[in-house]
């Protein structure tokens, strides 16, 4: 009898773990991020959305906006591709020695390239502003560069607040703290 009941306990007790794990794997995969792909058609929806294009309309905006957005981000992505690789190179080294400081030649060099990609992202601006003008107004041309701040400024803010969770602070610590230094700023400067 003894051995039933331990029989029927460990079964039990796998069971649970089954249905543990398989809920787990259920939670991870709609925690995935969306792709880069997906985050484009969600934004061109949210525009369109924002605009209230007619069916007709959204048909010809759609196509100009996602080269848009698709030429904004590897604009963004020119600089960062050449750090990534710059570190992954001194990954190695890094193990050896300890991180150097930037030269001035190195930090000219991050100017310039800043620079450059500032002047790609408004050649950029400036070649759909004309697209977007053969067939939007000017107002709704606006309300996509403001949608776009706006979506910038909440990117930033919750990069900020999981930057802040992730070392050690708690939920919107952060925020406060950088209002506390705007709010000094703003009364030392009077």
């Amino acid at each position: 009898m003894k051995k039933f009941m331990y029989v029927v306990i460990a079964t039990l007790l796998i069971g649970s773990q089954i249905t543990l794990s398989a809920q787990n794997k259920d939670n991870k995969e709609k925690k995935q991020r969306p792709t880069p792909e997906q985050m484009m058609q969600m934004q061109t929806n949210q525009i369109i959305k924002s605009l209230m294009l007619d069916d007709a309309t959204a048909a010809k905006f759609t196509p100009i906006y996602q080269n848009y957005v698709k030429e904004l981000r590897e604009c963004r992505m020119m600089n960062y591709k050449s750090r990534v690789k710059k570190d992954a190179a001194q990954g190695a080294e890094a193990d050896k020695t300890p991180k150097q400081a930037m030269t001035d030649a190195d930090i000219a060099k991050m100017l310039k390239d800043q620079f450059a990609q500032s002047r790609k992202m408004l050649d950029i601006r400036e070649k759909y502003y004309k697209e977007f003008s053969k067939i939007l107004s000017q107002k709704q041309i606006l309300r996509i560069y403001q949608q776009e701040k706006s979506n910038a400024n909440k990117f930033r803010k919750e990069f900020d607040r999981r930057k802040g969770q992730n070392s050690g602070q708690r939920p919107g610590q952060g925020d406060r703290q950088r209002q506390q230094k705007q709010h000094t700023q703003h009364h030392s400067q009077k």
